[in-house]
């Protein structure tokens, strides 16, 4: 059997090629930024949905035999909110073809997946995983299968794969709004007057930059990491009633108040809404929830993942002290800005933070004193985070 280039001894003296696929989303943008920055002996390619169907196998086929990667990523994700027709053909189907492309050319396949394969519950390891039913959500449903695929084709015909089941994820460049920075976006908007939570309720988050540097590592790795699916998280879970507040309080904000909306209140709530919507649409006037409705159960619900298995891995996390709480600062100014910036929301405390457009001209004509003022910005960001955090 041929080695691998990529995993082999001699894998500093060649240069690899790797395939990523979602490379255009929050998680798969992080991957390929890494590679292509940090690994100079592999070459990425990242195809748009226009490049390759996931649904199509002949089209999958054709194209990795053309480029004939060493190792397969597969981030690929159809919305929380999509039909079942696109669950099925973007998360599950796209997934069982890459799989099945994988064995074809002897190549490992590392496949991200969601918590949202899981139950609640606290300290869930990688066992726990909910019973395939028809009622889950589509999403849920879809991402669930393809894990057990993936196990099938591995007992049955060797597949070398690794899952790596993520939390919910934070992080910079999420164009979508959704999912961490739906409920920064929400804060920010003045959308949540309430806590849309449960005292106590406990969830795990994962950094999106520290999930490349996990894949290269398993990549390199395959012996011990072959045939493995871990939960990939930060170490600490975090109260959701917590974290609102924080941000509130970093942003300077009144709402949400610190009142806890009953489950009972929020579901009635949601079906008020959602009639409401329907009436709209029947109208002409185009309205819709926001996907991570669906899961509104969850947000009431304790979740949070037992991550021993990556932390008694060889992987050595580089920055462990950096966590959702250490980068909220540096989330809020860059999703303000953008979100600013494309109309959807405005400025509503202008000394929260400078644009840096605003402070190209200061870089321009009075660079020592742009600098001494960030520095001092940045003394007072940490002084004024760690007050707030020790009040909530």
């Amino acid at each position: 059997m041929q080695k691998n280039p990529f995993t082999s001894e001699i894998a500093h003296k060649c240069r690899g090629v790797g395939v990523i696929i979602g490379g255009s989303g929050l998680i798969g943008g992080a991957l390929v930024y890494y590679f292509k920055n940090r690994v100079s002996e592999v070459e990425v390619l990242a195809p748009n949905s226009k490049k390759l169907n996931l649904a199509n196998p002949e089209d999958i086929r054709l194209y990795f035999r053309q480029y004939r990667p060493d190792f397969i990523i597969n981030s690929a994700i159809a919305s929380i909110n999509c039909t079942a027709e696109l669950a099925y053909e973007v998360n599950y189907l796209g997934a069982l073809n890459l799989a099945n492309i994988a064995l074809e050319h002897n190549v490992p396949y590392i496949h991200i997946s969601s918590a949202a394969t899981m139950p609640a519950g606290e300290n869930l390891t990688e066992n726990a995983r909910l019973a395939l039913r028809a009622d889950l959500p589509n999403y849920s449903k879809s991402k669930i299968m393809a894990e057990m695929s993936l196990e099938h084709l591995a007992k049955t015909r060797g597949l070398d794969y690794t899952v790596v089941r993520l939390a919910i994820v934070y992080g910079k460049h999420d164009h979508k709004i959704q999912g961490f920075h739906r409920l920064l976006f929400s804060i920010a908007d003045r959308a949540m007057p309430v806590l849309l939570t449960k005292k106590g309720a406990m969830h795990s988050y994962s950094n999106v930059r520290k999930i490349a540097p996990f894949v290269h590592h398993a990549l390199k790795n395959r012996q011990e990491f072959s045939g493995q699916s871990y939960n990939f998280a930060d170490s600490d879970p975090v109260e959701l009633g917590r974290l609102i507040l924080i941000i509130k309080a970093l942003m300077n904000l009144k709402t949400p108040h610190a009142l806890y909306l009953p489950f009972v209140f929020a579901k009635a709530g949601k079906a008020i809404i959602y009639w409401l919507i329907a009436k709209l649409n029947r109208i002409g006037i185009e309205a819709r929830m926001p996907g991570e409705i669906q899961f509104l159960e969850s947000f009431y619900e304790t979740q949070t993942l037992n991550v021993k298995k990556v932390q008694n891995s060889s992987f050595h996390d580089a920055n462990p002290e950096e966590t959702v709480f250490s980068l909220l600062p540096k989330l809020i100014e860059y999703y303000i800005t953008r979100w600013e910036g494309l109309n959807l929301i405005h400025t509503f405390n202008k000394e929260f933070y400078v644009s840096e457009k605003h402070r190209i001209d200061e870089f321009r004509v009075t660079p020592g004193e742009l600098l001494e003022k960030i520095h001092s910005e940045n003394e007072k960001s940490k002084k004024s985070f760690h007050e707030r955090s020790v009040n909530i």
